[in-house]
């Protein structure tokens, strides 16, 4: 997507310190199976800055949007955000990036600079300086695994997923979540990352006497297994479930692919609250007709701006020690409602919807279940 009336820089190399603006780096993918959220993810995260800047900024500094691309490998992520750092050339990262970036880039800047992670995640990260504003498998997978064994009667699963850990923490999320939800955990599967052969998960998902399939597959590699599922005809028997399903994967895997699909997230553009309405609204005045689908990951990236300035205005500071020390007493108002950090994690709403061709039908709020 190229910048409209903001200045986003790539960061090839480190733009020069300006000591009247605040430099984000914002990491999103821009190649690799989740590069499908690519787009979205700019321009909600150029929204929200914006916004911000027609205010007053950030205590008076305007903020800049330094971007990153998070789709090349978790090294490569991690040193280009050191040089950034050590440079003094960003003052803050967000984004939309795999777990796998994640457990890399932790631990080399957010002890240095603030790090507002803003996927669905496995949960459990603790680094001091990272504040997380996606969904966590106790408030999103634990409550829908309920819902669809009380609506659906759904009691067998078979879990596939990406080989990588958030695909893994989350199955062995399932797998403590079992007993309480009364549903049995039948096999799981792994592939690897941009793989687009599903023939032998295929079987084994036919031979395992699921009900359901759990899917913890990112972007294009659940784009192509929804088609290799449909052209099975296992659409016809067994649903599935996704923490990670969103607009642009439905319409690439095509209307007739879609059947079944259930997922649970903290934004839907469908949802009809009076907070995403105004947000759609605002987006599609914006951008125009031509703008990247909006989707849950996407406007992920536009709560981590905002809970970036939120931060650094309730500390009236910039550092990562003052933004951890208010961090429990911040909230603010947005896409998603009433929000607030409890234990450097967003608490907020999570919907559970249907696919209904290429879009969603928003069904139910999930009732919280203690993890």
């Amino acid at each position: 997507m190229e910048p409209t009336s903001l200045s986003l820089e790539r960061a090839s190399r480190p733009p020069a310190l300006d000591v009247e603006t605040m430099q984000v780096a914002l990491v999103i993918p821009l190649q690799g199976p989740e590069g499908i959220f690519g787009p979205s993810c700019e321009a909600c995260a150029e929204l929200a800055v914006e916004e911000i800047n027609s205010g007053a900024g950030v205590l008076g500094r305007e903020l800049r949007l330094v971007v990153v691309d998070g789709g090349a490998k978790p090294q490569r992520v991690a040193d280009e955000l050191d040089v950034l750092t050590s440079a003094g050339a960003i003052d803050a990262v967000t984004g939309w990036h795999i777990s796998a970036v994640r457990e890399v880039v932790a631990p080399r800047i957010a002890s240095r600079i603030p790090y507002v992670y803003t996927p669905l995640y496995e949960g459990g990260e603790r680094t001091p300086g990272v504040f997380l504003t996606g969904e966590t498998p106790g408030r999103q997978l634990l409550p829908s695994l309920r819902w669809m064994t009380e609506e659906l009667g759904v009691r067998r699963w078979c879990v596939v997923g990406d080989d990588y850990v958030w695909p893994r923490g989350s199955a062995a999320a399932a797998h403590r979540y079992a007993r309480r939800c009364g549903v049995h955990i039948c096999d799981e599967i792994y592939v690897g990352l941009g793989t687009d052969d599903f023939a032998e998960p295929l079987r084994r998902i036919e031979r395992s006497g699921a009900q359901g399939v759990l899917m913890f597959l990112v972007g294009n590699d659940a784009v192509r297994f929804n088609r290799a599922f449909a052209r099975a005809g296992l659409d016809s028997s067994l649903v599935r479930l996704s923490p990670l399903m969103e607009e642009n994967m439905l319409v690439a895997s095509g209307a007739d692919a879609t059947r079944g699909i259930y997922t649970a997230s903290g934004f839907f553009p469908a949802a009809a609250t009076p907070e995403t309405l105004d947000f759609v609204g605002r987006y599609t005045a914006h951008f125009g007709p031509e703008a990247p689908l909006l989707n849950s990951m996407g406007e992920s990236c536009y709560e981590g701006v905002r809970l970036l300035s939120a931060l650094t205005r309730q500390a009236e500071g910039f550092g990562v020690g003052e933004l951890c020390s208010v961090a429990d007493s911040v909230a603010y108002g947005g896409p998603r409602g009433e929000v607030r950090l409890s234990g450097h994690h967003l608490d907020q709403r999570i919907y559970l919807a249907k696919a209904d061709g290429m879009q969603f039908d928003v069904l139910a709020e999930l009732s919280p279940m203690s993890p």
